[in-house]
């Protein structure tokens, strides 16, 4: 495992070495040109990427990014519990309890990928503030490209990393 908040570590050739990326609260525009083609290309040569939470709040400028990740944050409510439906059975969804109730920052979106497979979907009725007209995807994946992408809105709390389920 590499962790860094280093962007330039995305080139071409350093990335071959991984099976998997995650970006893991991402905001802004961290790709600079090179970055952007050396992601690219391990996308394309079958590479996977799991996006949490701000992963989709970036890249605004970047349409590539939007449909491979899946969606660009447009707005959030404040932190507060909503109800989740699990909408698909998959390993990362199949132990949950359906509805799965738990707090934390909920992210509206914009410019959604419809070719993505939503996994989970906020209960818009269950809090204050969803935007999405009661569907509302919070966590999916789609193959992209070759590679194969994972991304969740769920994670904006410290909490979330010691919660078994979100962990799991």
């Amino acid at each position: 495992v590499v962790a860094t908040e280093d962007s330039s570590v995305f080139t071409v050739k350093n990335l071959k070495q991984f099976s998997a990326i995650i970006l893991l609260n991402t905001t802004g525009d961290i790709f600079n040109e090179e970055g952007q083609k050396a992601l690219q290309s391990y996308i394309r040569s079958g590479g996977g990427l799991a996006g949490i939470h701000a992963a989709s709040d970036g890249e605004y400028n970047w349409p590539w990014y939007n449909q491979m990740i899946g969606a660009y944050f447009e707005s959030h409510p404040k932190i507060q519990k909503a109800s989740i439906k699990v909408v698909e059975n998959h390993p990362s969804t199949s132990f949950l309890e359906n509805p799965w109730v738990r707090k934390d920052e909920w992210y509206n979106f914009k410019s959604f990928n419809l070719s993505v497979t939503v996994l989970l979907e906020l209960d818009e009725s269950s809090y204050e503030g969803g935007k999405m007209n009661g569907k509302h995807p919070i966590a999916w994946y789609h193959s992209f490209e070759g590679g194969k992408i994972f991304y969740t809105g769920l994670g904006h709390t410290s909490e979330s990393y010691t919660e078994p389920a979100f962990l799991k």
